[in-house]
């Protein structure tokens, strides 16, 4: 069946559909095992976890103004607060930038999601042929290319410096350097030549136990980062050295393990990829963790699952939980806190307090006390409907807050559906009609449940903080989620039986990501009931063409893709004898798996509910009221036909500068724009070579101010991927005001 016209977005949710998110259920709970609704409904329908009294909230300490005119971390600072206090760059004259230079990597082509760094005039990012990069942050010339070791099988923490890298100047024994991880390492080189610092770990590198995603954060002699795979860590800056770590999922006696009832050693979630932050004055670092795994199904994890959804505060010196705050308890909705949590400082009662904000997926802006973790707001739980999937035991209470209000609400409404046009209202309708939706509704065995959450609210790309008036510009989408809970009556091999061909095939090229059962990885999808959800040729085409982050397989012939295909759709797996053991593998390994992560879409495969689709969006904090906002990108097929801007779906992130302006692209129409951030009035954009990918950076170079992005396209955004750079400046001009001949475009 050929694809709506709106491609680009149902081609991309057909794919991630054939490769889905996993459970991990070790066997069938009874039939009888259901929640009781009658219970549930005696409970009283709201609680409140109280705000901070006034005498209770934390007096602002003064930040160092200098702070805020480099770039030295991905995330502008260890705040995470993406502000620059350039201002040569303003409303004034922000529709005269143009492009000042374009680099281009030339090896390969894939979505980077990382914002470049750039310190003394050299800005460092990485490339989509995995190595890290300097270049003259005037021109654009590359200065040195490090280049990392190959890898067999291309993992999601094999891309170095994921989300991010961060400059170290050094000391009076150590010499300074740039950090960033790969794979599971921590690597440190030296900004002048790319060469490894040798005194770091071993040859330049230190090991990371459950892999690298994001950009570390530094307090005194202590990096301090997360694991994609989970867990928060505390390393000597000089000698790379582990000094601490934090579990993300608590094991033994450690507070919260009670938390996770039913799991074993294979227990994954709560991952490190949405990031940290780090409060300089105090040496409290803020570390964001994602949703317990497996999406959709927290039968064998019963419990609040600490400390999966949390802000969790870390003394940095020594690893030691200060607070947590967590804000969807046993998320069985994929409704991850995925982005690092950014410093404020805001007005109470006619005092400046310092707190921390933290966005997540659910649509949700949790706000705290930066010493105390209590919420500077009443914070407001509802009670939510019990599951229908027996063995599932859902939280009585997630929360509904009033203050700060939230981005999006995860519930969908029908009073929502699109009224784009007469049948696109009856198509979206009839899916509505045969699914299930409402606040927290848990997934009914082979129904759709809708909500609002998976691909945003907000993303990994965060907020940003515009520091003299404690505002926060946040980017977020709205597609609903359509998600079918199934059960897997897959079994797995023999263990005494070898592994097939198609096994062995599996193991060299899609283990890496997919697992070793098939079962996914942090954000890469299962391969779980693949016979319930596609067909041998919509898979060969997938491994020959890729899909977002999955690269094509060029390598594997016609004899072996077919073996492959025989192991994925469980063909030829050896089972156990009649008589043996469930041990040996006869049982299936888990009881759900779901459909993938699909969306409700009208006949053309635009979203099924009334636009805007993506917004920028500006709060103040200081009341938790969102000021305004403004649909973000725009989708040309639906302008031409004169339908007025809808927004589009984004994953690039704003950015601001005290000359008035956020900055923001990371949307299919490949364009980054600059906004008012009093009005969310558009005053500028430019066409990219490929979509921007990360966050843009702000620097200044021999009295003149940059803007950069990373566009490299691709991923969950779609369009073609690349390998660009862009810088925009004002025209550069002599002192007479006129262009100077011969400058470096």
């Amino acid at each position: 069946m050929p694809y709506p016209k709106c491609s680009w977005r149902v081609k991309r949710a057909a794919a991630f559909a054939a490769f889905v998110v996993p459970t991990l259920i070790r066997a069938a709970a009874p039939a009888i095992d259901l929640e009781d609704p009658a219970a549930r409904a005696r409970l009283p329908e709201f609680k409140v976890i109280p705000a901070a009294q006034p005498n209770e909230l934390t007096p602002a300490l003064p930040v160092p103004a200098e702070q805020f005119t480099g770039w030295t971390r991905s995330q502008g600072d260890n705040g995470a607060r993406r502000y620059s206090a350039l201002k040569q760059i303003d409303r004034t004259n922000v529709r005269q930038l143009e492009v000042a230079w374009t680099y281009h990597s030339q090896d390969g082509a894939t979505n980077v999601q990382c914002t470049p760094i750039i310190v003394d005039g050299v800005l460092f990012a990485p490339t989509p042929g995995r190595a890290v990069i300097a270049l003259d942050a005037a021109t654009g010339r590359e200065l040195w290319r490090f280049k990392l070791e190959p890898v067999t099988r291309i993992a999601l923490e094999d891309a170095p410096a994921r989300r991010g890298l961060i400059y170290w100047p050094g000391d009076a024994q150590h010499s300074r350097r740039i950090l960033f991880g790969c794979g599971n390492w921590i690597y440190a080189l030296d900004p002048k030549t790319g060469a490894p610092i040798t005194e770091f770990g071993e040859k330049g590198r230190t090991p990371l136990p459950t892999g690298a995603t994001v950009s570390g954060a530094i307090f005194r002699h202590v990096l301090v980062t997360a694991g994609l795979y989970g867990d928060a860590y505390g390393y000597d800056v000089r000698t790379g050295k582990n000094l601490w770590r934090f579990r993300s999922i608590p094991k033994g006696d450690e507070f919260g393990a009670d938390t996770w009832r039913g799991v074993d050693e294979r227990q994954i979630g709560a991952n490190g990829w949405g990031g940290l932050s780090l409060d300089e004055q105090r040496g409290i670092a803020y570390v964001a963790f994602g949703a317990p795994r497996p999406d959709m199904d927290g039968t064998n994890r019963i419990g609040d699952n600490l400390f999966s959804d949390c802000v969790v505060a870390l003394d940095v010196l020594s690893g030691r939980r200060l607070w947590h705050f967590q804000n969807i308890r046993h998320d069985i909705w994929d409704l991850d806190t995925c982005a690092p949590p950014n410093l404020v400082t805001i007005v109470r009662e006619g005092r400046r307090i310092d707190a921390v904000s933290a966005v997540s997926k659910s649509g949700i802006l949790v706000l705290l006390d930066r010493v105390s973790g209590k919420p500077i707001f009443p914070f407001r739980l509802r009670r939510a409907p019990v599951s229908k999937l027996p063995g599932e035991r859902t939280a009585p209470y997630q929360p509904d807050p009033e203050l700060p209000e939230p981005v999006s609400r995860m519930e969908f409404d029908p009073a929502e559906i699109t009224t784009r046009t007469p049948t696109a209202h009856e198509v979206v309708k009839k899916q509505v009609e045969r699914s299930s939706y409402g606040f927290f509704v848990p997934f009914e065995e082979g129904k759709p449940n809708l909500f609002i959450g998976s691909r945003g609210g907000m993303e990994w790309s965060g907020a940003a903080v515009d520091v003299p008036t404690g505002r926060l510009y946040v980017t977020s989408n709205r597609w609903v989620s359509k998600i079918t809970v199934i059960t897997n009556d897959e079994r797995e091999r023999d263990p005494r039986q070898p592994p097939t061909a198609g096994e062995k095939l599996y193991q060299l090229h899609c283990l890496a990501c997919h697992g070793p059962k098939r079962e996914g990885t942090a954000m890469v999808p299962p391969l779980l009931s693949l016979k319930n959800r596609t067909n041998d040729a919509e898979v060969k085409t997938l491994l020959k063409t890729g899909r977002g982050q999955m690269p094509p397989n060029l390598l594997l012939n016609e004899a072996e893709t077919a073996d492959l295909l025989d192991y994925l759709f469980r063909r030829n797996q050896p089972l156990a004898s009649a008589g043996s053991s469930a041990k040996a593998g006869t049982r299936p390994r888990t009881n759900y798996t779901f459909n993938g992560f699909q969306f409700l879409v009208d006949d053309e495969g635009y979203p099924g509910i009334q636009p805007p689709w993506g917004l920028l969006n500006c709060y103040d904090l200081s009341t938790g009221k969102i000021i305004w906002r403004v649909p973000l990108g725009e989708i040309e097929e639906l302008t031409q036909r004169g339908v007025p801007k809808t927004g589009s779906q984004n994953l690039g992130g704003a950015s601001v500068t005290a000359g008035g302006l956020v900055f923001c692209a990371g949307t299919a129409d490949q364009r980054l724009r600059a906004f008012d951030v009093d009005t969310g009035e558009e005053l500028w954009s430019a066409r990219l070579p490929f979509a921007g990918s990360a966050p843009p950076a702000f620097y200044e170079v021999n009295g003149r101010e940059y803007v950069v992005i990373t566009a490299t396209g691709g991923g969950r955004v779609g369009g073609p991927a690349g390998d660009a750079y862009v810088a925009f400046a004002l025209p550069a001009a002599n002192g007479n005001g006129k262009r100077v001949a011969g400058q470096q475009p």
